[in-house]
């Protein structure tokens, strides 16, 4: 009899799998189902086949450049906060950009990721310049950046400048959840309203959100997944939430890998086309980690090409994956772990590949 049961139940999990896959769509009774672990082998699988019918075995590697860990913002649960002390601050000059830039080149690198808080150093004239600098000198690459909310014209004036694509993970599409997250004067309409207008303006958008943030609940990821639906970004980064001990949330508990495992595999057969991020943050709350999200769907990695003097100083949360390599010698290593699990990195730009049957 147990047999049977056991037997039953797989058929049902199995079938709610191909039942997102299908329709692209997913009932938050089918997401708690899930969260609770049926059939996960099931699901990684699915969702890595919709990721190589669409991209093939090919990782896009993107160059990340934490230029400046300054940021007017006070959420909290980042280690950057403007609240947070502890921090060493520094800026990186526009001559250490474009040499991180110049060394990833060199290693492949034909996309670099300009990450940093909410820097008001970093004005739009500053911005603009550095993006032109960059594509300049390597006219052949896309420049990302990932530096919050500015306003519309602000943005319009990036992407005159040049700049391609834009990253701002919405972090929680749920009103009350966005408020425990945050502090009183940031919003969730703003963020909203700041990635329908990178939409517009032509930017390749990326949104995403932590997984297991304190006061997560299966309705507010519903909440994220139906965002994510309606939104259909170009990129979506997940990764589980891990503390930073100077934040209020220092004493919480991280998020869960394997259900950050199951969501990344979820937006795949949600947003097939997407590209998905293995993150940093998986990375460093499980061995393999990053390998095993590429595993369950993924297809981007960013190593990070910062000056090795900075890169303990951008301090998200506590521990965060580091390399004291040379970003040559991390770049090998990475290769040879990626091709073990039957995968290439490929170092063209990557383009998103649009989906025609968004319904």
């Amino acid at each position: 009899m147990l047999q049977i049961q056991n037997c039953s139940r797989e058929v049902t999990a199995i079938s709610i799998v191909d039942k997102i896959e299908t329709t692209q769509n997913i009932s938050v009774e089918q997401l708690q189902q899930l969260l609770a672990g049926q059939e996960n082998a099931y699901l990684k699988k699915r969702a890595a086949a919709a990721a190589r019918r669409i991209y093939g075995r090919s990782i896009y590697i993107r160059g990340l450049i934490e230029f400046t860990n300054y940021c007017q913002n006070d959420c909290f649960y980042c280690g950057i906060r403007r609240s947070n002390q502890e921090t060493e601050r520094y800026r990186l000059t526009e001559d250490e950009i474009l040499a991180c830039c110049l060394e990833g080149y060199r290693l492949g690198y034909r996309t670099f990721v300009l990450q940093g808080g909410e820097d008001a150093y970093f004005t739009d004239d500053r911005v603009c310049r550095l993006i032109s600098s960059i594509k300049k000198k390597f006219g052949d690459c896309a420049v990302t950046l990932s530096i919050g909310e500015k306003s519309r014209a602000s943005y319009e004036r990036y992407f005159s400048a040049g700049a391609d694509r834009y990253l701002l993970r919405h972090e929680t599409a749920d009103m009350k959840h966005y408020q425990k997250l945050h502090p009183a004067e940031m919003s969730l309409s703003r963020r909203r309203e700041c990635l329908y207008s990178l939409k517009e303006l032509g930017f390749q958008v990326g949104a995403g959100f932590m997984v297991g943030s304190p006061g997560q609940t299966a309705d507010t990821l519903f909440a994220d997944l139906k965002f994510l639906r309606e939104l259909q970004p170009h990129m979506v980064g997940i990764g589980p939430f891990i503390p930073q001990h100077a934040t209020p949330f220092g004493r919480e508990k991280a998020g869960s890998c394997e259900q950050t495992l199951t969501l990344l595999s979820i937006v795949r057969l949600l947003l097939p086309h997407a590209l998905l991020p293995a993150t940093t943050a998986l990375g460093t709350l499980l061995p393999k980690g990053r390998e095993a999200g590429i595993l369950a769907g993924a297809n981007v990695l960013m190593p990070n090409l910062s000056p090795r003097s900075v890169r303990r100083k951008y301090t998200l949360y506590d521990h965060k994956l580091y390399s004291g390599e040379e970003s040559a010698q991390y770049t090998a290593a990475l290769k040879r772990s990626i091709d073990a699990i039957g995968y290439e990195i490929v170092t063209d730009i990557g383009d998103f590949k649009p989906d025609i049957n968004v319904g």
